[in-house]
């Protein structure tokens, strides 16, 4: 029913204009052109769409939130956010070896930074 229909991740903030600062200048998504909500935010991220919205209950989970597959492009992107003042989280995760701010184990690797409200994003090589 489901199998051939789009996804989309939807995140959760307490201040849309301090995540468009975030997604937009930190991460450089770029906003959907007819998005005119005032209270959603929509990026594009290659063939997929990221809805940001306000919500008191932003920042409440603990889980990764969402993924950006990037590929062999893992540590440059790493290395430019970092650059732009990403700081990325440090997991003690069975079978993963920590390299820097890259998480690899079992042909994956994978590092994870938070926004500002501290939902949980991925960077994974795929």
């Amino acid at each position: 029913m489901l199998s051939n229909k789009s996804a989309i991740a939807t995140l959760a903030v307490k201040d849309l204009t301090r995540a468009a600062e975030f997604y937009g200048g930190k991460l450089g998504l770029e906003p959907e052109a007819s998005a005119e909500e005032t209270e959603v935010l929509v990026y594009l991220a290659g063939g997929a769409k990221l809805f940001v919205y306000r919500s008191e209950f932003a920042g409440t989970n603990k889980a990764t939130a969402a993924t950006f597959v990037v590929g062999d492009e893992l540590a440059p992107i790493v290395k430019s956010l970092t650059a732009r003042g990403v700081d990325f989280e440090h997991y003690d995760t069975p079978g993963m070896e920590l390299e820097g701010d890259i998480h690899s184990g079992g042909g994956m690797k994978v590092a994870w930074f938070k926004d500002p409200d501290g939902n949980i994003l991925s960077l994974v090589s795929g």
